[in-house]
């Protein structure tokens, strides 16, 4: 048996994943502005790893000094510190490498000292008038409290009023909120090439316009600097307090937790940094990074393109489903025959005009949906209250918990309940991540129910750029558990059964289970055994080691995963025929596929649920088998166009290298793109063999 070690570390498996992204703003083949905007999500991501991953750690650091535990969280945390430092640089150095070559194509990013005469006469205008009236400068003095109005979504101006010996601090708030980050300058006549300068640099230039007259000074100077917070909270459990407002509390304390990551521009002088950690209360176990000029690059994942079309990725027109666009209704088009979509290649607008339809149809009586995440402007939300209007019979259940996203659903679920919504939420400590819309229609003398159940979220925008499956069906076995769920999220107390569904926290590690241990049997019995996993993270160890079993007995594993993957492929006698690939391209990856090969019939299921502890028992997550002969080949022929990808498929493996698949001698496939052909062509052979059968039928 091997004694080699068994699983990676998540967080450093999650820093694998960042890599990865880095990778595509490294590649040449991607277009320029896309490759800045890669930048903006690796900024982004390495952001809520630090709210989110390293703080968890952090925690488990204080929590075993208290209890006289290991030091193993010490020792992960020196691992991620290493690897950060190590991905930061990689970062600056590509940040430059891009400027360069955008130059090249006549667009500058400039700073507030290569500015001409005019662009400074009109910066200086542009301040006044636009950016002037958004800036209070906070003074730092020994008494402030900086923690408490300090936002960890901003960057920060440290501005030093120097008179004499004497130095005074302030504090600027880059007004990303207000203001666009970047501002395109006027070049003279007859200049082909296009400026941009940041927000933040805009201020540096005008520093004397906001502290002369206040403040006596022989010099001014400004340094960048940003700080994360850790965004984990308590919610405490007083009956007398609804859960609404225990939220509203758990948010003020993230506002008001303490920092995880301090990053400060390289060349701040030392006694300002030491201040700034004495009022910021920065601990030993902290992050305290030395970095560039500027913070908060996930601003540049709207980095806007100035010059050329050919700078950034050609529009994909989304695909029209063919049974949903020849259907007089949507309720027509899914009692014909179930429907599965595939965002963002297919439109989303199917979605949206379903419970458009849904809101005004008066056969319908009633809709329940859940919520987690939606879009700042929601068609999806805005029906809901029509449909209020319209006298149906409207649940919604809203995640309050959802993380990043807690603020705007109080919102939702405050202006729902205003409108006549029956609105849900849940227990504390049990998030609802399901993606279920349950739709009940009278027609003719009995009651039917439809049904959509996805792998992604509600939200117009995601479904642009993130790639997930949406099931829809009126089959009357999944309908009824469908509303089953609703009444499990209602009173997660009471006894309830699920034959089809894989139901978190019912009955989902149990199936999953026994879903393996079905295939390590047939492979004993050297009968057609295979997984195919596609998750965003794979990290419970007892699914896992579910895995390493059914590798052992022989069972061929095939994982396409995303982000984080603890298990390791290829250990012998445990994970040699487990291959794990990860895909990072123009859309994010987004679906939780499984197909297990049943003795040659093979079952395939959607879910929202990834392979991780906590979305197997601790939230409310559902699975659904897809029945349909015609979908579950859809499904597997998507799988294997993923798994022969040979342009954007990395290997994973235990040193974490992020290698490319080696392409050999096998032709190109970039599976997103092939994707986007297969599904294409799907819709048109299904309207050619229509178009056939109504020239047979005349």
């Amino acid at each position: 048996m091997s004694t080699e070690p068994l699983y990676i570390e998540k967080e450093l498996s999650w820093l694998s994943f960042n890599e990865r992204v880095l990778q595509e703003a490294a590649d040449k083949s991607v277009p320029l502005i896309e490759r800045v905007r890669f930048l903006g999500i690796f900024s982004n991501n390495t952001d809520e790893f630090y709210q989110v991953r390293f703080a968890d750690v952090k925690r488990q650091i204080l929590i075993s000094q208290e209890q006289g535990g290991d030091d193993s969280a010490k020792q992960l945390l020196s691992k991620i510190q290493s690897r950060v430092l190590k991905l930061n640089q990689d970062f600056d150095n590509l940040y430059n490498e891009i400027l360069l070559e955008m130059a090249r194509r006549h667009i500058f990013l400039i700073n507030e000292q290569q500015l001409d005469d005019n662009q400074k006469i009109w910066l200086k205008k542009y301040f006044r008038n636009a950016i002037l009236p958004h800036i209070t400068p906070i003074l730092l003095t020994k008494d402030i409290d900086l923690l408490e109005f300090l936002k960890d979504e901003y960057s920060y101006l440290t501005v030093e009023m120097q008179q004499g010996k004497k130095k005074k601090y302030a504090l600027i708030e880059i007004p990303t909120d207000q203001l666009p980050r970047f501002v395109q300058v006027p070049e003279a006549k007859g200049k082909r090439r296009k400026t941009l300068i940041l927000l933040d640099n805009i201020i540096r230039f005008c520093l004397d316009d906001i502290f002369s007259g206040f403040f006596e000074y022989d010099k001014l100077t400004a340094y960048s600097m940003k700080m994360t917070r850790d965004a984990e909270y308590d919610l405490g459990l007083e009956v007398e307090h609804s859960l609404l407002e225990q939220m509203s509390e758990g948010l003020k304390q993230r506002l008001n937790a303490m920092p995880v990551r301090f990053v400060y521009q390289r060349d701040m002088p030392s006694d300002m940094i030491k201040e700034l950690c004495r009022l910021l209360k920065v601990s030993s176990y902290d992050s305290i990074i030395p970095g560039g000029r500027y913070h908060n690059f996930k601003d540049f994942i709207g980095f806007p393109n100035v010059g050329r079309k050919y700078l950034e990725n050609p529009p994909l027109p989304p695909i029209e489903s063919y049974h949903f666009s020849c259907a007089q209704n949507a309720f027509d088009a899914i009692k014909a025959q179930d429907i599965l979509l595939y965002y963002p290649y297919h439109t989303f607008n199917h979605m949206t005009e379903l419970v458009r339809q849904a809101a005004y149809d008066p056969k319908v009586r009633s809709i329940k949906i859940n919520i987690y995440r939606v879009a700042k402007d929601s068609r999806i939300i805005e029906s809901m209250i029509e449909a209020a209007n319209n006298g149906k019979r409207v649940t919604v259940v809203v995640e309050l918990q959802a993380r990043f996203d807690e603020e705007a659903n109080i919102i939702w679920a405050r202006r729902l309940t205003e409108a006549g919504v029956h609105v849900l939420f849940g227990v504390p400590g049990l998030k609802i991540h399901s993606k279920l819309c349950l739709i009940t229609r009278k027609e003719d003398d009995r009651f039917v129910r439809y049904a959509h159940l996805g792998t992604g979220n509600f939200h117009e925008k995601t479904a642009r750029i993130y790639t997930d499956f949406a099931f829809f069906t009126c089959d009357e076995e999944i309908t009824n558990e469908v509303r089953q769920v609703f009444g499990y999220i209602e009173n997660p107390y009471r006894p309830v059964e699920f034959n089809h569904l894989v139901v978190s926290p019912r009955n989902s590690r149990a199936r999953l289970y026994d879903l393996i241990d079905r295939e390590i049997a047939h492979a004993k019995q050297n009968l057609p055994a295979g997984i195919t996993l596609k998750v965003n993270n794979l990290v419970d160890k007892g699914l896992i080691n579910m895995l390493y079993q059914a590798s052992s007995a022989g069972v061929e594993i095939k994982l396409i995963i995303r982000g984080m993957c603890s298990l390791i492929p290829g250990i012998k006698e445990i994970s040699e025929n487990i291959t794990a690939i990860s895909i990072v391209d123009r859309f994010l990856e987004h679906p939780r596929v499984m197909v297990f090969e049943n003795n040659g019939d093979p079952e395939v299921m959607i879910s929202s649920a990834d392979w991780m502890t906590r979305n197997i028992d601790n939230r409310i997550e559902v699975g659904c088998p897809i029945r349909d002969p015609v979908l579950k080949k859809k499904i597997i022929d998507i799988l294997n166009i993923q798994m022969s990808d040979t342009v954007k498929a990395r290997i994973i493996d235990k040193e974490m290298n992020n290698h490319y698949v080696p392409r050999g001698n096998r032709r190109k496939i970039r599976s997103q793109t092939a994707t986007y052909d297969y599904l294409k062509n799907t819709e048109k052979q299904l309207r050619k063999k229509a178009e056939k059968a109504m020239k047979n039928n005349d």
